[in-house]
């Protein structure tokens, strides 16, 4: 299956945590960075998540979140470290590349927040995302 979610970080399930509903999945990906994600109950049985289970992590692009450095009080459970590897600015909206650990994410942000930022290739960058917005694929 082809997917035009372009944030796909392999990665290994290290905890499995399930309440009524929802069910909380903690990762360590394949770069050595911890995610976690949030997802259905019945969804972490339906792929038989258990640590160990080898996993993709899915992100769309304007889900990721960026900032200059490691924000505190936050509600957002990841924050990857990494650095701007590339960078396309159009008339509204900016298409960001970061290189992480073990991979490589797209954010897609507003042209303001890159100028706000300052960002450009070369910058040190931390990629926020919620665990709510994470999705899970197994092979």
């Amino acid at each position: 299956m082809t997917l035009s979610i372009r944030n796909q970080l392999p990665g290994t399930v290290t905890e499995v945590q399930s309440g009524e509903a929802m069910a909380t999945v903690k990762l360590r990906l394949d770069g050595g960075q911890h995610l976690m994600a949030a997802i259905t109950k019945e969804s972490a049985e339906d792929l038989s998540l258990t640590p160990g289970s080898p996993v993709r992590a899915l992100v769309k692009s304007t889900e990721v979140s960026l900032a200059t450095h490691r924000v505190e009080g936050l509600s957002i459970r990841n924050q990857l470290p990494g650095a701007v590897v590339g960078l396309t600015t159009g008339a509204v909206m900016a298409s960001v590349r970061i290189s992480v650990d073990g991979g490589e994410l797209t954010a897609a942000i507003t042209k303001d927040a890159v100028a706000d930022l300052g960002l450009f290739v070369g910058s040190d960058v931390i990629a926020l995302i919620k665990a709510t917005e994470v999705s899970l694929a197994t092979a």
